[in-house]
């Protein structure tokens, strides 16, 4: 009897002495987008109408007076890329390199074409 009692004790142990457990663990990352953004220098070229150092140039081409706002890193320059000190006169030729659309233009560099 006391074997029989044992077997069946055995017997109810056993499935929960085996039994398993499982954890199932899930990691997602996520990765930053990516976005290319391309932009492109135009210029305009005309005659300086007005000027205000540091801020603005009006410019007067074929489509007519062209406002552009300087900003700090809008350079201006001669032919040969030499940095041009003296104030712009109304008058001069000269050829403003820009980037974005018409109410966003910022503009790189204004190349002085003559400087009597």
């Amino acid at each position: 009897m006391t074997r029989t009692i044992i077997a069946l004790t055995c017997a109810l142990v056993a499935p929960v002495a085996f039994a398993q457990t499982s954890t199932t663990t899930t990691e997602t990352t996520t990765e930053p987008a990516t976005t290319t953004q391309t932009t492109s220098t135009t210029y305009t070229a005309g005659t300086v109408t007005t000027y205000e150092p540091g801020r603005t140039v009006i410019v007067k081409g074929e489509q007519g007076p062209v406002s552009f706002a300087l900003g700090t890193a809008a350079r201006v320059v001669d032919g040969a890329g030499k940095i041009v000190t003296a104030p712009l006169r109304a008058g001069q030729r000269v050829r403003v390199y820009y980037t974005g659309p018409e109410r966003e233009r910022v503009v790189e560099r204004v190349v002085v074409e003559d400087q009597d």
